[in-house]
């Protein structure tokens, strides 16, 4: 997809219609389900967020080198996942996060998308971490970003993120030390009018040196290097032949349907109710909000679509349709619709009932205040269902999770889809998997949670981990253990896949590095301190055979979790592997895995220290479960 996007981009660049630097991904961990924003990420756990990240970047910047196709740009960084809730927004909120938290969840897509995808820019965000503005910090900055993970490219602020610490946080008493601040924190580049108004004025007033700015100029002119700007006429340069043939060509139209139809997640299916069938539903309700949404189904940050499939035009490639919204939005506040939508599915071979939320309800500086359906959406499936003559299929779209309990728990109601924001296409996707054309592979990336766990957490409260002493729930997977309504990594399909381990190490030796003398620090309650490892190669091999026992051909996601052998403070467990197989009816295909020890079996301690937990660490494969041993080799003069 990214491909595609810096195709495209390049064209318009040609053409004068757009620029070459490009502020996404989105890679903010999805920590908190109202999050209005939630819905430009890849999800709640950090390692799916930076592995997403790195390969996206890789697609937006090209591989030739240093040479740069498109700029991309990690963002916000960090702690950055509230806008406006209760009163609080993103401009005023101080998140107090631990060292563990930062290591362990809030950096890891950041670190992965410096030293994975070799970004060319990071953006710092508007909240404070810890009391300081992220673009006013140079630990965050200078030595994290630069220092630690040797960015090559340029930070920049998001808009008047400078004006914003100085105007709205008063964190500093003039102007003039606000850009101060921000250059020497290592802030290269500022999206908006603050730095160039205060910047000149502060190097008069001695608060900055002219070599910080140089550096800072440095840094922006390198990448604009890098991107061929001074390299004379651009039709001469590579891309220089991509023009308006190569936008909305039917190679990238059909890859916004593959992508919508492999982001569909089957979260229900009884009897099973899906597919529908050609021959038995020949007549489909089509309603709800959604039903017929065009510019609802791109999300937010998106630019314009080639064309729009509609669920209802989609569907309509199927079946005859009977068309009712049922609701005159998704803010659904009458019932004024719903006998015209009732009468539909009286009629009608099977209905398909479209709901959920558009950027009315979740958005940038609009968080969610619960996760129910808005309005009367509830009571008009409900009462839909309970009308129509052949079964009913409840399709969501939302960038947020929603609780569904209702639905989930409605026997007249035979599956759920989620669809999440499915893109330009997103209603021929839908009607594909709706037919069976395409058999249903996503996997949620994010928890969906009941409606009670969110009624006495507060956004604002960062931690991640659970505190039963303060009646905290802790958040995502790894760290929550109450009840569900559909986990992380849940996605159904038309057929059946059943794992088998082919090959596996049951002890794995984690070497030391033989220069530390430090023998106690090294290993302390059974954790090695991953810089006293020799990480380079150390890595676990596994091989699954996935057996697909259904009679439908279909593509699996696997998901490898591990459960560490730690302290309550651990993950009670954590993705460290996955991988998608396409596996015919009947038959059976092997699937090799890697796991880098020091990356994804190590847990971060209390005081923000990443280590290897020696003993039993469990590998959760679906049903499948493996005992992995890993066991300290002692060398030079490291004793155990």
């Amino acid at each position: 997809m990214s491909q595609v996007v810096s195709d495209e981009a390049r064209a318009m660049y040609n053409g004068g219609a757009a620029g070459l630097t490009y502020w996404s991904p989105n890679v903010n961990i999805f920590r908190d389900p109202r999050w209005g924003r939630g819905q430009e990420t890849p999800g709640e756990d950090p390692v799916l967020a930076g592995t997403y990240a790195a390969s996206y970047v890789k697609g937006l910047q090209g591989n030739n080198g240093d040479r740069l196709k498109v700029a991309a740009c990690c963002k916000h960084f960090t702690a950055y996942d509230l806008d406006n809730w209760n009163g609080v927004d993103r401009f005023h909120f101080n998140a107090k996060v631990s060292k563990q938290d930062i290591e362990d969840t809030f950096d890891v897509p950041f670190k992965m998308c410096v030293q994975d995808g070799n970004v060319a820019s990071v953006m710092c965000s508007y909240n404070q971490v810890n009391g300081v503005p992220t673009c006013a910090d140079p630990n965050l900055l200078k030595r994290t970003i630069r220092g630690q993970w040797n960015l090559n490219g340029y930070i920049v602020s998001d808009c008047d993120s400078v004006g914003v610490f100085y105007n709205t946080q008063h964190y500093t008493s003039t102007p003039e030390e606000a850009a101060a601040d921000a250059i020497k924190a290592g802030l290269d580049l500022d999206c908006g009018p603050f730095l160039a108004q205060y910047t000149e004025n502060a190097v008069t007033r001695g608060l900055l040196k002219e070599a910080d700015v140089n550096s800072a100029l440095a840094n922006t002119l390198t990448v604009q290097m890098r991107l061929g700007m001074f390299d004379g006429e651009p039709s001469a340069q590579p891309f220089g032949n991509l023009g308006p043939k190569d936008v909305c060509t039917p190679a990238h139209q059909e890859l916004a349907l593959e992508a919508a139809r492999q982001g569909i997640v089957l979260l229900n299916n009884r009897g099973p109710s899906l597919p529908l069938s050609h021959l038995r539903h020949r007549t489909v309700a089509v309603i709800g909000p959604n039903s017929n949404a065009t510019v609802t189904m791109i999300g937010n940050y998106a630019g314009v679509a080639c064309a729009y499939t509609s669920p209802l035009q989609g569907i309509g490639n199927y079946a005859k349709t009977i068309h009712q919204m049922g609701c005159a939005d998704v803010a659904c506040n009458d019932d004024k619709l719903f006998s015209g939508a009732i009468n539909a599915a009286r009629q009608a071979d099977a209905t398909v009932v479209v709901m959920g939320l558009d950027q009315s309800i979740e958005a940038e500086f609009r968080d969610r205040p619960g996760l129910l359906l808005p309005g009367r959406q509830q009571e008009l499936v409900s009462k839909v269902a309970m009308a129509s003559k052949g079964p009913t299929i409840l399709v969501l779209m939302s960038g947020g999770p929603i609780d569904v309990s209702f639905a989930k728990n409605d026997p007249r109601i035979g599956a759920i889809l989620w669809a999440g924001y499915p893109g330009q296409a997103g209603g021929a996707a839908i009607a594909d998997v709706l037919y069976g054309t395409t058999n249903p592979e996503g996997k949620l990336p994010m928890t969906w949670y009941p409606q009670e766990y969110v009624s006495n957490l507060p956004m604002t409260d960062m931690a991640m981990r659970s505190s039963p002493n303060r009646n905290y729930p802790g958040r995502t997977y790894k760290f929550y253990k109450g009840p569900v309504v559909y986990p992380f990594g849940h996605g159904l399909s038309y057929t059946n896949f059943v794992h088998t381990i082919a090959s596996a190490p049951k002890v794995v030796t984690v070497p030391l590095d033989g220069h530390r003398h430090s023998g106690n620090a090294t290993i302390s309650g059974k954790a090695i301190k991953v810089n006293h490892v020799r990480c380079n190669k150390l890595s676990v091999g596994l091989q699954v055979d996935v057996k697909n026992t259904g009679s439908k051909d279909g593509t699996h996601t696997m998901l490898v979790f591990s459960k560490p052998p730690a302290g309550h403070w651990a993950p009670q467990k954590q993705l460290v592997a996955f991988a998608k197989v396409h596996v015919p009816a009947r038959s059976q295909r092997r699937v090799g895995i890697n796991i880098h020890v020091c990356k994804f079996l190590s847990v971060v301690d209390r005081s923000g220290v990443r280590r290897i937990p020696t003993g039993v660490h469990n590998l959760h494969i679906g049903g499948v479960k493996h005992s992995l041993s890993l066991q300290p080799a002692t060398l030079g003069v490291i004793k155990s």
